[in-house]
């Protein structure tokens, strides 16, 4: 689950991401210049890619902090809650 802070890094590459692939659309059906509006399209879609496949330097505290948070906040067996079977 993403935080408030992931969606707003998302929106901002959104920014260039989509007038990108409009204008990458535009050249390469409108204009017939394929080459540009194909370098145009690859590009939006590498930035989106690079934001969500590339980690960072500043974010491997939050990964580190997450997977923490994660193994403490684990809830506990239920083994322990039930009483055994009777037969």
């Amino acid at each position: 689950m993403a935080g408030i802070i992931d969606t707003i890094k998302f929106a901002g590459i959104l920014v260039f991401a989509i007038p990108a692939a409009l204008a990458g659309l535009e050249f390469a059906f409108v204009r017939d210049e394929p080459l540009i509006g194909g370098t145009l399209l690859v590009l939006a879609v590498g930035l989106v890619l690079i934001d969500r496949l590339l980690t960072m330097p500043s974010d491997i505290p939050t990964m580190v902090a997450k997977r923490v948070a994660g193994s403490v906040a684990s809830e506990p067996d239920s083994d322990t809650d039930e009483p055994a079977d009777r037969e």
